[in-house]
């Protein structure tokens, strides 16, 4: 006849063997070294763009390091809630990444009120840099600085074509800062992309847009499109002759475009540490940096938590400009 203790200890068995069982697969991979297998990187533009470039710089890195190919996945459309979406939706087990930026990663869930996932879907991982915005405009337009920019703004209300990449993207969210603080009236014109906006920069249709030095460096440099200041703390060294908003008396109005790398929520600690300590030391390898630093890029790094803090501002900047209408749910 079979004691308490041991039908107790019996008991104790039989649940832990139907917890294993039921336990999802990605869990027992999880307790495995990480990474075993290829990482599928998800980057939600098209190849050649700059968050592509990024991408594939640091993967090349992570790739020798883990001795495992980190495939990466152009999913473009939508403006970039495509792959979010997907990435959002995927096994937290550490094998599908995203590249983030303001985009996808905060402004969209927030702005589309149908939107499929939500910025507290992903685990950040890593910040791995930004760049600041600039303001630029058509070589003929009248304003050669913000100064003159804002005061024909208020001359001319309404009268102002202000282009962007789409709506939700960080230029236009600089767009939306810069109304906020200058109280401006323009029109806001979206459009597909950077190469649609900046030909229609170049060709008239619109008069001003917020850009990066990355998209814009061959049409300044062939005075083909102007710029009246740099939404950064710093001046570029590209355009060290180019004031920032601040040093021309506005402030509060600095923007950029940034990128790091998030993965699904509730993705194990011990992964996120592992994918945050490659990238951080591939961000530190001379080639890397290198090639990052030609994309104006300011190299930042650190902790998940660190970048967890980072997109929570980020995400409170943008809810600020809904709740004053700056910004609007579409």
């Amino acid at each position: 006849m079979m004691t308490a203790t041991t039908l107790l200890r019996m008991a104790l068995l039989l649940a832990s063997v139907v917890a294993a069982a039921q336990s999802p697969a990605w869990a027992g991979n999880a307790a495995a070294e990480y990474p075993n297998k290829p990482v599928r990187w998800v980057v939600p533009y098209p190849a050649g763009a700059s968050n592509d470039v990024v991408a594939r710089t640091v993967a090349q890195k992570l790739s020798a390091t883990w001795q495992h190919q980190v495939i990466i996945d152009n999913r473009a459309g939508a403006g970039g809630t495509i792959a979010a979406t997907l990435v959002s939706k995927a096994t937290p087990d550490g094998y599908t990444l995203l590249l983030a930026n303001p985009g996808p990663s905060v402004n969209n869930p927030l702005l589309q009120q149908d939107a499929q996932y939500r910025v507290e879907d992903f685990s950040p991982v890593v910040f791995i840099g930004y760049t600041p915005l600039i303001v630029v405009a058509n070589p003929t337009f009248s304003a050669n600085n913000v100064r003159e920019l804002v005061q024909y703004c208020r001359a001319n209300p309404g009268k102002v074509s202000w282009g962007s990449v789409g709506y939700g993207s960080s230029v236009h969210i600089g767009l939306a800062l810069f109304q906020s603080v200058t109280g401006v009236n323009v029109v806001h014109v979206p459009y597909k992309g950077a190469a649609q906006s900046i030909t229609e920069l170049i060709g008239g249709q619109i008069q001003v847009m917020h850009s990066t030095m990355p998209s814009s460096a061959a049409q300044i440099k062939a005075r083909k499109m102007k710029v009246l200041a740099v939404a950064g703390k710093d001046r570029l060294s590209a355009i060290p002759e180019v004031p920032t908003l601040s040093e021309q008396g506005i402030t509060g109005a600095d923007s950029s475009n940034w990128f790091g790398v998030v993965v699904p929520a509730v993705t194990p600690r011990k992964i996120v540490s592992t994918i945050n300590s490659a990238v951080n030391a591939a961000l530190q390898t001379a080639e890397v940096r290198r090639r990052l630093e030609s994309l104006d890029l300011t190299i930042a790094g650190g902790s998940p938590a660190e970048f967890e803090t980072f997109m929570r501002n980020e995400t409170q900047r943008v809810r600020a400009l809904i709740k004053t209408g700056a910004l609007t749910l579409q």
